[in-house]
């Protein structure tokens, strides 16, 4: 159905935020799901099939990053392309349950909610608590970025970082994802993964960021198979300003590659030869007590 101006005017930003507050979270929650469930309904642009309300909550919580963490509710709906009125009940519905925080300006922010959950991850939180005393010894010996990953679907996901000053720039913080053919940690995530992984991985179209620079899956195997054979990753980058890596793998107990760490300077800054005994050393030494823990 289309909607005329004078329909559309009469549900603004500002009206539906004044009507808001009168709505609880049981109510919020039932309309939306009512919402998304109608089969054959488009308005306000709803895909044909409807979309589970889950769905679409997270997508409003995928559109925050690092270079956007506050954003107004024009900009998540622009963001998601959920329409406005449904992005204000989903956005106010998770302010109340403590995903979002909204402001006193109208935008809205992650909440700390979510920290409480994401610090009962075992992938993160217990490999991180064991890790991160050997992170941080490896990272005043080097005076460079230190980094751990862990392996999420086909990206990889930071669960730490320990940075310096004048290190140079990095691209990811905690809870970024990096592309697992196109970053150190990636490279040593993607070496120790099941062969049949690996191959549906590079039937995709491949390239390095931010530069743009397509690569060649057998490009990215013949690294893989360095990695495989020496123990350790180096990546280096031109863009935003030139960058090098020396990686190495973490194993669970069942000897699978549980985690990844790296050590990131600027190019030039940073001794290949010096780093990359220490970064095999602190490796091994976080696989022995992650296999002590159990894990």
């Amino acid at each position: 159905m289309t909607m005329t101006p004078a329909e559309t005017s009469a549900t603004t930003p500002t009206a539906m935020l004044a009507e808001s507050p009168a709505t609880t979270p049981t109510e919020t929650l039932a309309e939306t799901s009512a919402e998304v469930s109608a089969p054959t309904s488009r308005r306000g642009g709803r895909p044909a099939n409807g979309e589970p309300v889950l769905d679409r909550a997270f997508r409003l919580l995928d559109a925050f990053h690092d270079d956007a963490p506050r954003l107004t509710l024009t900009e998540l709906s622009e963001r998601t392309g959920i329409p406005l009125s449904s992005t204000l009940r989903l956005a106010l519905h998770l302010s109340r349950l403590g995903a979002l925080e909204r402001q006193a300006d109208g935008t809205f922010m992650i909440g700390l909610r979510l920290l409480e959950y994401a610090s009962l991850a075992p992938r993160g939180h217990g490999l991180r608590s064991i890790a991160l005393p050997y992170l941080e010894d490896l990272h005043r010996a080097t005076g460079q970025h230190v980094q751990l990953a862990v392996r999420e679907n086909d990206e990889g996901v930071i669960v730490e970082r320990l940075s310096t000053p004048g290190a140079g720039k990095v691209l990811y913080s905690v809870g970024g994802r990096v592309p697992l053919h196109g970053t150190g940690l990636g490279l040593v995530l993607l070496a120790y993964s099941r062969p049949e992984f690996q191959d549906a991985y590079l039937q995709r179209s491949l390239f390095l960021e931010p530069e743009h620079t397509p690569v060649t899956a057998a490009e990215v195997r013949a690294q893989l198979q360095a990695v495989r054979q020496t123990g350790i990753a180096h990546m280096s980058r031109l863009l935003p300003e030139p960058a090098a890596s020396v990686c190495a793998p973490i194993f669970d107990r069942s000897g699978a590659c549980a985690a990844s760490i790296a050590v990131l300077g600027a190019d030039g800054t940073l001794d290949s030869r010096v780093v990359e005994p220490a970064v095999i050393a602190i490796a091994r030494a976080i696989t022995r007590d992650l296999k002590l823990s159990g894990r």
